[in-house]
């Protein structure tokens, strides 16, 4: 099997929202877009935000039980979560002996985490010793 490409589609209700959380909040580049679905470039792979259409979260009072998250590794955490509340982004910055993460939520309630990159490269060096 040969691999082209990789990247990861999030379904959202709140379309409009998101696609202008993506764009300029995280500046994030698009490389193309319609009515449903808008596509960008998520640092080497892309993410797909689509509208949501699958029926079973489309109605009733269903909620999405989202477990996972977009993880992008920064130089600055600390600089770039106070960046994201001044812009009213509810930010829950952390401190680990692993590293520092500032986790976040986009207008759909997708969990986001900028996380630093030091320590995540050290944790692989560390891990092939």
């Amino acid at each position: 099997m040969k691999i082209e490409r990789t990247g990861l589609i999030l379904y959202v209700k709140e379309y409009k929202k998101c696609v202008l959380f993506y764009d300029e909040i995280l500046n994030l580049s698009i490389l193309f877009q319609n009515e449903e679905l808008t596509c960008f470039d998520f640092y080497g792979t892309y993410l797909m935000v689509e509208k949501e259409d699958r029926s079973e979260y489309l109605e009733g009072d269903s909620e999405i039980k989202n477990h996972s998250c977009l993880r992008i590794n920064v130089d600055d955490v600390k600089s770039i979560s106070e960046e994201l509340k001044k812009q009213n982004i509810k930010v829950d910055y952390q401190e680990h002996t692993w590293g520092k993460v500032a986790k976040f939520k986009d207008p759909n309630g997708n969990l986001i985490a900028f996380k630093d990159e030091e320590s995540f490269a050290k944790q692989i060096e560390d891990y092939k010793k």
